[in-house]
């Protein structure tokens, strides 16, 4: 016979562990500029235990959300840091696929093209790469995105969005893989000098780690018990 509290148990720590691990990677990009928090969904998973008995219910941390909550606008008066303001991303050209991506802190490559930390370049509206003329003396972006140097537009940086948002997936720190091509978001504007902060808010995700931390302890002190009983029968049924 199937213990069912024991395996009952064992599965919601399982959920439990996912869920510190996803809290503690929030907690630790707290500074990240451009960085989405991240949350487990738990969905419910019923299993036949036999005609005549009972059925049992087990929750699955199957599941992730991205939270897409505008985080805080830090001015750092860089001619080349953006940040948007509302929904949508910038899309940044990767060694493995295009990524979607909210950090906004760019510089031009010695080829002219506007690059992120790793190089990766940023794309325009229409999916090309954005270049910069060598030797600009002013650098200027407009609310829709188009970019001039010294007076003269030179392109205008895209605003995307997921085509569908449940294939979006978290590729790598701050960047997301779309799952399936973007498509342009009007819905929004972009800002000049500014970087968007991570919208992680660490008083919420302390409390919560306290929280599942406690959930999991108990948890784990049920084992034990449940396993000292178990044990202490079968010393029993040895000493008959």
């Amino acid at each position: 016979m199937v213990d069912t509290s024991t395996l009952t148990t064992l599965n919601r720590q399982a959920g439990l562990l996912k869920e510190i691990e996803t809290v503690a990677h929030n907690i630790a990009n707290m500074s990240t500029d451009g960085f989405r928090r991240e949350g487990i969904v738990f969905s419910e998973y019923v299993v036949n235990t036999g005609d005549d008995s009972p059925s049992l219910s087990l929750a699955h941390a199957n599941g992730r959300v991205i939270d897409q909550t505008q985080g805080s606008l830090m001015q750092t008066n860089g001619s080349f840091d953006f940040a948007i303001e509302g929904p949508g991303f910038f899309l940044i050209a990767t060694p493995d696929g295009d990524r979607l991506t909210r950090a906004g802190s760019f510089t031009p490559s010695p080829e002219g093209v506007l690059v992120a930390p790793d190089g990766a370049a940023l794309l325009d509206a229409g999916g090309a790469p954005v270049f910069v003329p060598a030797g600009a003396a002013q650098i200027a972006l407009g609310a829709d995105g188009t970019l001039s140097a010294d007076g003269n537009p030179i392109a205008q940086i895209g605003l995307w969005q997921p085509a569908d948002p449940t294939t979006m997936t978290r590729a790598e720190g701050v960047r997301f893989d779309p799952g399936v091509p973007p498509v342009p978001n009007e819905d929004a504007r972009i800002l000049q000098g500014f970087v968007e902060r991570s919208n992680v808010d660490p008083v919420n995700e302390i409390s919560r780690m306290i929280e599942v931390q406690r959930a999991y302890e108990l948890g784990t002190t049920f084992l034990d018990r449940e396993d000292e009983r178990v044990r202490a029968a079968i010393r029993a049924i040895g000493q008959q």
